[in-house]
């Protein structure tokens, strides 16, 4: 017998979405051989516990239901397991459906993962805390905080709210030293990503070279001062040819250390945690079992 669970995150973009979800479930899921189950989550921690009991009672798949805060709380809860992660975007960004192709929309992806293919991927850490899309230090990180004021969720609201930390963002040194021996110093960095998968989320690809299981995170980073340039090559960004923007610099490596003048919050899949001023970002290699749609281009 199969063992399904599908976690659901209320606040993301349901309930209008959950009967049609339930539905294509039903559809393509239920049935001889499969028992499928359903909780709500009440919070990013409760939904890490559920998965956790889940992977512990030996279910076969947990199924995510929200956006890539929910997605990744559950992922955590699911690294070296045998468990399978599926994931059914129901946010805003969805940055990990994007990487890996799958429909943006909870019933969409039931039917597009009923027949989908098993396979392992990468898994970012920093300060041994895991993320699965993006990590980020600067600016990046610091529109999360207005975004999470906004009433509404979306691209727009987005914007809004990365103008309104622009103007409000201070950028401090950073030095970063790579695993090859490269050192690197960033006197104000406007943008400082770490990236395992390729996208931020709503389209833009920040790091469209990122691969999920090449043992690597991608560094991109763009200084505060080619902020100009950075706006006038914005629709590369979402074209994914950011790679050769005066002013972007990229680097894949496997890990690195930071340092900073400052402790400030950073942003994990989309939420923000507080972290010190030295941080270590490394990968855990192929440390989570996903399910992708059979033709996904977005994993071997």
């Amino acid at each position: 017998m199969r063992r399904v669970l599908v976690l659901v995150n209320p606040k993301s973009g349901l309930p209008r979405a959950f009967r049609p979800m339930r539905e294509a479930l039903e559809q393509a899921w239920e049935g001889p051989g499969t028992d499928v189950r359903y909780q709500f989550t009440r919070s990013l921690e409760d939904a890490g516990d559920k998965a956790r009991r889940a992977a512990d009672d030996g279910t076969d798949i947990v199924l995510a239901c929200g956006g890539d805060g929910t997605v990744s709380e559950i992922g955590r809860a699911l690294i070296g397991t045998e468990t399978t992660l599926g994931v059914l975007p129901a946010g805003s960004g969805n940055g990990f459906a994007r990487h890996f192709e799958i429909p943006l929309g909870p019933a969409r992806a039931a039917l597009a993962l009923a027949d989908g293919r098993s396979v392992r991927i990468d898994v970012g850490t920093l300060n041994g805390r895991p993320f699965l899309v993006t990590c980020s230090i600067a600016w990046d990180a610091a529109l999360v905080r207005s975004f999470e004021k906004m009433p509404v969720r979306g691209i727009l609201p987005y914007v809004f709210a990365g103008v309104q930390e622009f103007f409000q963002y201070k950028p401090q040194p950073v030095e970063a030293t790579l695993d090859t021996g490269e050192r690197l110093r960033f006197p104000a960095p406007l943008v400082f990503t770490m990236a395992n998968l390729s996208e931020y989320g709503g389209g833009a690809k920040i790091a469209p070279h990122a691969r999920a299981d090449d043992g690597k995170i991608e560094l991109v980073v763009v200084r505060h001062q080619d902020v100009p340039s950075l706006l006038g090559n914005l629709g590369l960004c979402f074209a994914g040819k950011l790679r050769g923007v005066p002013g972007v610099v990229s680097r894949s490596v496997s890990s690195l250390t930071l340092s900073r003048r400052k402790a400030t919050p950073v942003q994990m899949d989309g939420e923000l945690t507080d972290a010190p001023t030295n941080l270590t970002v490394t990968t855990l290699p192929k440390a989570l079992r996903i399910l992708v749609p059979r033709r996904s281009k977005g994993a071997a």
